[in-house]
């Protein structure tokens, strides 16, 4: 049984940070196979750790829709999709990587969503962690792509708005009826310290408190420089303070 990890929030608060360094955790644990899903339009997770991603789950529903018509004979519509979706799932050592990108074009997705969902639901029993960086909008969620979650990691940056969002997004998943078990809120990019009244309004929302990272000049220069955050040393400020957060929840 794989333990699934979502990251969630607003954009511009690090989400892809955050994925990338359970990620590496993960990785520097020798907990593999992970499965790491990009579910934004616009990816940001492939560069953070590393991995040059060719196509898109996007990009084999819109070919999907243009030549269903197609179709080999003899093959179901599920096991040609299904085929084409293994063909761009990005192996490497202990980590494999899928990306979901943007269909284009018009018509009615919901066929090839649902098998979709199958098809997430059958590969990710071969992984012991899936870890989904999720779009602010959650449409992913909503869709039910990935409606059983262990482990929810609400991302919120250093202001009320964020939080507000994060209280949002939160209902959202009671109102949607999700099965996660366990969700927390992580401040990201704060200062040393953080101000009484901020910090009152993180507890007020009722989502247990994961932790804070605070600004890290070395993550900022790894992202201009192009290198991936997996490769972060274990000396890194940001690495030692998550990977104790990380501990307390996923021993």
């Amino acid at each position: 049984m794989s333990y699934v990890i979502a990251v969630a929030g607003k954009g511009g608060t690090g989400k892809s940070t955050v994925s990338s360094l359970i990620i590496r955790s993960l990785l520097k644990r020798g907990e593999t196979p992970i499965l790491a899903v990009d579910a934004y339009p616009n990816s940001n997770l492939p560069d953070s750790i590393g991995i040059n991603i060719e196509n898109t789950i996007g990009t084999v529903l819109s070919e999907y829709m243009k030549n269903r018509i197609n179709i080999p004979q003899g093959m179901t519509k599920q096991a040609y999709l299904e085929m084409k979706l293994h063909q761009i799932l990005k192996e490497e050592r202990g980590l494999d990587v899928l990306v979901m990108g943007c269909p284009e074009g018009s018509g009615c997705y919901c066929g090839a969503n649902a098998i979709l969902k199958s098809y997430f639901e059958d590969l990710k029993k071969n992984y012991k962690y899936v870890v989904v960086d999720n779009e602010a909008g959650m449409e992913h969620f909503s869709r039910k792509t990935a409606a059983e979650i262990d482990l929810l990691l609400f991302v919120s940056n250093y202001s009320l708005k964020g939080i507000k969002t994060v209280e949002r997004l939160s209902g959202m998943v009671d109102e949607l009826k999700l099965d996660i078990k366990n969700r927390y809120i992580l401040i990201n990019q704060t200062p040393e310290e953080m101000d009484r009244e901020f910090a009152a309004a993180v507890e007020s929302i009722g989502i247990p408190y994961f932790g804070n990272l605070v600004m890290d000049k070395m993550i900022e220069d790894y992202d201009v420089r192009g290198i991936p955050l997996t490769d972060l040393p274990d000396t890194s400020r940001s690495v030692k303070e998550f990977e104790e957060m990380l501990r307390k929840v996923i021993n």
